[in-house]
């Protein structure tokens, strides 16, 4: 895999906070390597190791859209849930950002069988069926349409298992990471200073909790989707 140059600028992460991390008493010792100093009683996150994994990823991201392959984002905190829904659209990803549902990877047939009938309850509503059944019927239906676009919705294109999972905040999408690692699916983090920087296929140490340092880091990720994805419609 030939390595790209993806503009990946240390004021620019220093600027959207990248570099914050959590309070020196809630930290992960095995995070020591990718942090370089303490600052008011908080980590503060090596940007220039940062610039160098975030780099991989988007070599990693790249070359698997280059080939065609499917992308799962999944970042549910209040925080990062509409800069994750925004990103994954714009660069037509798949995405989870509401509440992960355990076992949405690993029992997949289970999760297959939710979007047939998310997928039919959103043709009934299009068509018009759904009003024309009991008022009754027809709430009912509509509450369970309503359920599974929060929880289904950015993954109702789904045709199968993805390729590669993009995870905004290891602690907070433990459980999705764990059925990524069971199911040998290569996964993205990133990790603030509270993180296991062992578990993720490419762990990317940043700030998980600001806004601008989440998008900062998605962006980056997706402009080298996009690009791999022009290089494969060019070349099929």
């Amino acid at each position: 895999m030939a390595r790209r140059y993806w503009n990946i600028n240390l004021e620019e992460m220093l600027e959207a906070g990248v570099h914050f991390g959590h309070g020196t008493r809630k930290w992960n010792p095995r995070m020591a390597p990718y942090i370089s100093a303490k600052r008011k009683g908080i980590h503060i996150t090596n940007l220039t190791r940062t610039a160098r994994f975030l780099s991989e990823a988007c070599d990693l991201v790249f070359d698997a859209a280059s080939k065609g392959k499917q992308f799962l984002i999944v970042g549910t905190k209040n925080k990062a849930a509409d800069s994750v829904a925004r990103a994954a659209i714009g660069a037509r990803c798949h995405y989870v950002n509401k509440k992960w549902l355990g076992g949405m990877l690993t029992n997949w047939p289970t999760t297959e069988t939710r979007l047939h009938k998310f997928r039919d309850l959103r043709t009934e509503q299009k068509t018009g069926r759904l009003n024309r059944l009991p008022k009754r019927d027809a709430a009912m239906l509509k509450r369970q349409l309503s359920r599974l676009q929060t929880y289904l919705g950015g993954i109702k294109y789904m045709k199968g298992l993805p390729d590669i999972v993009i995870i905004v905040d290891q602690q907070e999408e433990y459980t999705a990471l764990r059925e990524c690692i069971t199911l040998g699916i290569p996964t993205i983090c990133l990790i603030d200073t509270n993180c296991d920087p062992d578990l993720a296929d490419i762990s990317i140490p940043a700030n998980d909790d600001a806004i601008a340092s989440i998008r900062l880091i998605l962006n980056k990720l997706l402009v080298a989707i996009c690009e791999g994805r022009s290089s494969y419609i060019r070349n099929p």
